[in-house]
């Protein structure tokens, strides 16, 4: 066997990774509306619905809106610009 086989590393190259300042919280979120990100992974929906009930029970002045992408793993920019134009905050559910 004195053929060489090339093997490659199955880890790849990880991209640069470049610190983000958190955004600014608010005093409370009384009265404002806060977007509840299903991204369509799996039973992230049932999170998404019970995080929902959560604040309707605990913190009733809080208007949570429910949000769906329309495809998974894919940036919609119209859903993201609804959530800035519309909202105050947002929680992105990522399954469970």
């Amino acid at each position: 066997m004195a053929d060489k086989i090339t093997v490659l590393d199955p880890r790849g190259y990880p991209p640069e990774v470049i610190g983000k300042r958190l955004a600014n919280r608010h005093e409370s979120l009384d009265g404002k509306v806060l977007y509840l990100i299903d991204c369509l992974f799996d039973n992230a929906d049932v999170f998404m619905e019970q995080l929902r009930l959560w604040f309707a029970e605990n913190l009733p002045a809080v208007e949570t809106r429910i949000i769906r992408p329309r495809e998974s793993w894919v940036d919609d920019a119209e859903m993201r610009a609804k959530v800035v134009a519309e909202g105050d905050a947002a929680i992105i559910g990522v399954g469970l």
